[in-house]
């Protein structure tokens, strides 16, 4: 009803359904756009309520309406089958109308026996004080159909089966509905675009289609016949050869459609089906032999437009029978596709071919590469991992072209898949078949065993893949094997905070003339930009970002902008950009759920996310669970941060000895590695996890190991990290004037990167360290009591040191606040409360009478996120009973009717 609300003769409808004038309105749609649901929408409009109703639907047998003086609103229905009865009646009422009627007529415009006239010839005499307007009904924009889709399926839907919901649809509500409800009844797990075509034609659809098509004469079938093996509009002359009809007959034919809505022009000029579905439904019904012999005409029609659709070409002649002459079609259409950046296209394309048993060898030898190289500059699917690894095994195979293949099969196994192992067995392999054979090539699969951002390998043994990769690569001649070694020596050098990384990055082959040169460049500046990312380089790696993410989408390197995007996320969470975050990552998710590397990005700040909002049981799920790549598949850096956050919630929970397990784990992963700005997110709470487990000393080990490894290096968070982790150790250790000067030294560094929680997190730390008094603490302590949950103040001999923490410490609770961090702003303000000056206040509690107190809130807010009663207590440093009491209180004054339902119910 948004169109209606929005249409000119809405006002004059409602003055008429008042008693003042008359008005009528012609609904036009077309079969399955919502003329019935609009006139029940009108039926229920406040000023209908005082006048006479009738909902009339034409050729049904109702008994007609009543007529007669005072607000009327006659909705009537199916115009289009008024019987001449009928037709005769509704012109008598709409040529002689009285005060007070609105009158809405809707029919179907390609069912009316004479085009633009609803009710027949001769043509309507309407009065002068009758209002007469035309309602044309419209298809949805892909907006609405994702509307819909969430409707029913809620977040499900992935934005390839949104978009190929409405192509196939073409937009028509009924069928859109239609195909949602098959839908709907799956499993629940996510939808594709895969599913959307399994769905296969609506029923309602399908009927209606093929009856208006065997109305037709024998002799007029074959022009829709033509259309539904074309699947897309045609012009007149291309329709009838493929149709295999001369000039008059065929245009004869042509409007006997038309006339009988089989078809429609679609475009100007262009004739087919509206709804694409459609001409699925009338293909199967087409007899075998005949629908052969359409397609070789329909294959022979397309090859003579310039440029030549080989994709379609290659299905026509497929599907006729042609075997030789479809292959040939196919690396055409493939060759084409890659070569405009277009690698879905060709995947999708070499894999149904490829997929087909008999296809000869000597195709496969020529068509298998192709796939491979698409899919790992695309974004590849399990069926092509299939279909790779089959061919590898084909002992058919010459030796160099089963290299090729693994090369790319490992590529795909290692950064796709998530088969680190597989991949690298690959890629190993690769090398040895390639040999000096394909120089290219091999420097290829040597740079891909350089990444240094996999956990197998040392730093060592990749800087001695890549200089093997450079030495071949100088003895050749291939510009795109040469751009493979530069993208990757930039990126490695960006990680190491090599001196020349910036020189290295602005040489990469951006307008590099052959394609693969530019995808090399994509995949460098993404890369570099991640590793930036990593070492602080903050404002440097959102550059290079949006230089990598504009030249992958240039060039269609799917696969590289997605990753690119899932660094986007990261940036987003080290910036403080929060707001949306959480939905962003988790549709990232849903689209890139079959690759678990691309969508470790999106797990990890989803897990953060969930941590600061105090649900720590969705956070354990984000981090660990839900498709989370294992650490042993993880890329470095990221396994590095995944294990810090699970560090800090082990500790949250009380569980030091769990904590410092996983610390001395992911310690050694680094250390083994040698890249040690890839500790920036680990070290504080590796550290602070192994002291307070009892092992003082080697966390002093680890703090100094730190920062060696970062000797001489430019690492920006690493530096600040080093700071924190000091800050951690003294505070540990009992020697808080110390802490709090390290913590405010990590501040300092992190106010100069923009990374507000981390800014947040050490201020806090730097003022409970100076508020705290000098009581010796026991080196293993929660966070709780690290918070200062103790209510006494530091002695340091200064009102204005005391004045300046807590001053501090409420910019942290405003700081927290702002980004959404409801679990730490609890903890502040509860650090807070205890140090701050009482405020003056009458005696007795504070009457707030329905409305929360501000802990209740605080509990509740808490409850509501998923925390249980003993971690809320832990948290705001209560005892239990005293937070289940609170939280009665809160459900009692809000209504909700769970701990799930506070958040919405709280005023």
């Amino acid at each position: 009803m948004a169109a209606v609300r929005r249409s000119p003769w809405l006002a004059p409808l409602r003055l008429a359904l008042g008693g003042n004038g008359s008005v009528l309105v012609l609904v036009e749609g077309s079969a399955g756009l919502g003329k019935t649901r609009t006139l029940h929408g009108l039926s229920g409009l406040p000023e209908a309520a005082g006048a006479r109703r009738s909902l009339w639907r034409c050729g049904a047998a109702q008994e007609r309406p009543e007529t007669g003086e005072g607000p009327a609103l006659l909705l009537v229905d199916d115009a289009h089958r008024a019987t001449p009865q009928e037709r005769a009646w509704l012109r008598e009422v709409l040529e002689r109308p009285w005060e007070g009627l609105a009158a809405v007529v809707a029919y179907r415009p390609e069912e009316v026996d004479t085009a633009g006239l609803p009710l027949g010839t001769p043509a309507v005499s309407y009065p002068p004080g009758l209002a007469v307007f035309r309602h044309r009904l419209r298809t949805w924009g892909v907006d609405r159909v994702r509307r819909a889709a969430s409707e029913v399926l809620g977040e499900q839907a992935t934005h390839e089966a949104v978009a190929r919901l409405h192509a196939c649809s073409g937009g028509v509500p009924q069928v859109v509905a239609d195909l949602l409800g098959a839908l709907g009844t799956g499993s629940g797990s996510r939808c594709t675009a895969a599913d959307v075509d399994a769905a296969g034609v609506p029923v309602r659809l399908a009927e209606l289609v093929l009856s208006r098509t065997d109305a037709l004469a024998a002799a007029d079938r074959p022009v829709v016949w033509a259309a539904a093996v074309l699947g897309e509009p045609a012009g007149r002359d291309e329709l009838l050869s493929v149709a295999g009809l001369d000039g008059t007959r065929g245009r004869a034919a042509l409007l006997a459609a038309l006339a009988g809505a089989a078809l429609s022009e679609v475009a100007q000029g262009r004739y087919g089906f509206p709804v694409p579905l459609a001409a699925t439904a009338v293909r199967e019904r087409v007899p075998g032999p005949v629908r052969e012999e359409l397609h070789g005409r329909a294959a022979r029609v397309l090859a003579r437009r310039r440029p030549v659709p080989w994709a379609e070409v290659a299905r026509h002649r497929g599907a006729a029978g042609r075997r030789k002459s479809w292959l040939k079609a196919v690396e055409k259409a493939a060759l084409a596709a890659v070569e405009s950046g277009h690698h879905q296209e060709a995947i999708g394309l070499l894999e149904r071919t490829l997929a087909v048993p008999e296809v000869p060898a000597r195709y496969r030898a020529r068509l298998a590469p192709l796939l491979a190289r698409s899919a790992v500059v695309g974004l590849r699917s399990d069926q092509t991992v299939e279909v790779l690894t089959q061919a590898v095994r084909d002992p058919g195979l010459p030796v160099d072209v089963r290299g090729q293949l693994r090369l790319d099969l490992g590529l795909m196994l290692a950064n796709q898949v998530g088969d680190l192992a597989a991949g690298m067995r690959e890629l190993e392999a690769a090398v040895e078949e390639l040999g000096e054979v394909r120089p290219a090539l091999t420097s290829r699969a040597m740079v891909a065993l350089a990444m240094p951002e996999w956990p197998t390998g040392t730093l060592a043994g990749h800087r001695e893949w890549l200089r093997r990769a450079a030495g071949l690569v100088r003895a050749g001649d291939s510009e795109e094997a040469r751009a493979a070694v530069a993208a990757n020596h930039a990126s490695l050098a960006v990680a190491c905070g090599d001196p020349q990384a910036r020189e290295l990055v602005a040489a990469l082959p951006v307008d590099g003339p052959p394609a693969g040169c530019r995808e090399h460049a994509a995949r460098g500046l993404c890369n570099a930009a991640d590793a930036a990312l990593w070492r602080g380089s903050y404002q440097w790696g959102g550059e290079l970002l949006s230089a990598g993410l504009d030249l992958s989408a240039r060039i269609g390197a799917s696969y590289t902008e997605q990753t690119a995007q899932g660094t986007r996320l990261l940036l987003d969470w080290w910036a403080g950009r929060w707001a949306g975050l959480g939905e962003r990552c988790e549709r990232f998710v849903a689209d890139t759920a079959d690759m678990p590397v691309v969508a470790a990005d999106a797990h990890l700040v989803r897990g953060m996310l969930a941590f600061v909002q105090g649900d720590w049981t969705q956070a354990v799920h984000w981090l660990t669970a839900l498709g989370a790549p294992a650490p042993e598949c993880t890329r470095m850096p990221l396994a590095a941060t995944t294990a810090g956050a699970l560090i800090r919630l082990a500790l949250v929970r009380d569980d030091p000895p769990a904590a410092a397990e996983q610390a001395r784990a992911a310690w050694t992963a680094v250390a083994e590695k040698g890249i040690w700005a890839w500790a920036a997110e680990l070290a504080p709470w590796a550290v602070e996890a192994v002291a307070r487990a009892g092992d003082a000393a080697a966390a002093r080990r680890m703090t100094a190991e730190f920062v060696r490894g970062l000797a001489g290096q430019d690492a920006p968070s690493a530096r600040a990290a080093v700071a924190w982790s000091r800050a951690a150790l003294e505070e540990c250790e009992g020697r808080r004037p110390e802490a709090a000067g390290s913590y405010r030294q990590a501040a300092d560094a992190y106010r100069e990167l923009s990374r507000p929680y981390a800014w947040a997190l050490t201020t806090e730390g730097a003022a409970r360290c100076s508020l705290l008094d000098g009581t010796e603490h026991s080196g293993a302590r929660d966070e709780t009591a690290r918070n200062g949950v103790d209510g006494t103040a530091g002695e340091d001999g200064a009102d204005g040191g005391r004045a300046h923490a807590v001053a501090s410490l409420r910019r942290c609770v405003e700081q927290y606040t702002e980004l959404g961090a409801v679990y730490d702003a609890a903890r502040a303000r509860t650090l807070l409360r205890s140090h701050q000056p009482p405020e003056v206040r009458r005696p007795g509690r504070p009457a707030f009478d329905d409305r929360l107190s501000p802990r209740e809130r605080e509990v509740a807010e808490l409850a509501a996120r998923g925390l249980m009663n003993r971690e809320i207590a832990v948290v705001l440093h209560l005892s239990p009973r005293t937070v289940e009491q609170h939280v009665a209180r809160a459900l009692r004054k809000t209504g909700a009717l769970s701990r799930r339902d506070l958040l919405r119910a709280s005023p």
